[in-house]
């Protein structure tokens, strides 16, 4: 298996910002997402060879895309994939490419969440469906606390101020990130005291929902290095998908397999053995506080149960050994499903180049993304590998 290291490269990148966008249609925030993109890369749209949009909800086909962007006759997929979905339709992008099927393709994730009047606490199934419908995202989570809580022995006062501290560190790098939704700091107090949404998460253990757009223009090292001096290049790229979710006899509910598969999958494709080490940082996904936690320790980043002690230590700040979620994450961004997985790469690739402004990152030469979606235990999991 060739893999896909270094055989693909970003050439320029763009994200909206995230919030309530009430103002802006689906169409509005690909056309600000893209020409950002096109700006960055220093291209222009007649040069997209092909596209690939991830949405889980906005629209059903590549049209819009095209419509918006007035690609016309160009071809366009349209990828739903979870919360993997942005991350997927980049990986399709960039196998395109590296297949020697396209030059300069564009891979862009969009979804307008506020409009549709999802509030993150129910999903709606389509109308006559006879399927029951799946817990809400903050109990299935909250499950997951408490479990984990019990199976460390861990009091349920020190893994809430554990998982406050999580969600304290992501809010103050959103205050940092103009593009973040949230941008404001809040305590660990603040969120320990904070109204019971499902227990033990409160309301700053969840993030929110919002709108938003992000897109990257992906080509050959070749071509990238001829147009710009610092082309991010792609190291690894991971999928895997849970089958049996919580009728596995083997899972426990302190870790996401299919965290660990897609993960270890990439790390042997960057030739990665030591990620704690060799990552200069990572975007994960904190959909809930505790799913950071225990992405750390599938991920590698910490020992199984010990996670809370790098908490402790600050080892992910800012100023840690490896920063994570730099941008304010899902926390201080939302989560617009579909865009969620590009909007992660958008940070890395700003730190990789040193343009994460008062984020920057003293050494920023490898970042991973990571995004976790589905069902406990059936989850669909993407994990990407950027480097310079």
């Amino acid at each position: 298996m060739r893999g896909i290291k270094d055989r693909v490269a970003i050439l320029g990148m763009g994200c909206t910002k995230f919030g309530e966008r009430w103002e802006s249609s689906a169409a509005d925030l690909m056309v600000e997402a893209a020409q950002e993109a096109y700006a960055d890369a220093g291209i222009a749209p007649k040069d997209i060879q092909a596209a690939w949009v991830g949405t889980a909800s906005s629209f059903r086909t590549g049209q819009p895309l095209a419509e918006a962007l007035k690609l016309d006759y160009v071809p366009i997929t349209r990828v739903e994939n979870a919360c993997a979905t942005a991350t997927d339709a980049f990986r399709n992008a960039c196998y395109a490419v590296a297949a020697g099927v396209y030059d300069m393709v564009l891979a862009l994730g969009v979804e307008k969440l506020k409009d549709s009047g999802y509030s993150g606490l129910a999903i709606p199934e389509a109308p006559g469906s006879d399927v029951a419908p799946p817990t809400p995202p903050p109990a299935q989570f909250a499950m997951t606390a408490t479990r984990y809580f019990h199976h460390y022995g861990i009091p349920f006062e020190e893994g809430k101020r554990t998982l406050a501290k999580i969600a304290a560190k992501n809010h103050h790098n959103g205050t940092l990130n103009p593009k973040a939704h949230f941008q404001r700091e809040v305590s660990v107090e603040q969120v320990v005291k904070a109204p019971m949404v499902a227990w033990p998460l409160g309301l700053f253990d969840c993030c929110g929902v919002s709108d938003g757009a992000a897109a990257a223009i992906i080509t050959t090292p070749e071509i990238a290095r001829s147009l710009r001096p610092d082309p991010v290049l792609v190291k690894a790229l991971g999928l895997a998908v849970g089958a049996f979710g919580i009728l596995r006899s083997d899972w426990d509910f302190v870790h996401f397999p299919e965290t660990v598969r897609a993960s270890r999958a990439a790390y042997q494709e960057a030739g990665i053995s030591d990620p704690r080490q060799e990552l200069d940082l990572a975007m994960v996904h904190d959909c809930f506080t505790i799913t950071e936690l225990i992405i750390y320790e599938d991920l590698g980043f910490s020992p199984r149960g010990q996670a809370s002690r790098d908490v402790a230590s600050g080892a992910f700040t800012l100023e840690g050994d490896l920063p994570v979620n730099t941008d304010g994450g899902l926390k201080c961004f939302g989560h617009p499903v579909g865009a969620s997985g590009i909007r992660m790469m958008y940070e890395v690739y700003q730190q990789l180049q040193g343009r994460a402004g008062p984020r920057q990152l003293r050494k920023a030469d490898l970042g991973l993304t990571h995004n976790l979606g589905g069902r406990p235990g059936s989850f669909t999991c993407s994990v990407a590998i950027l480097g310079r």
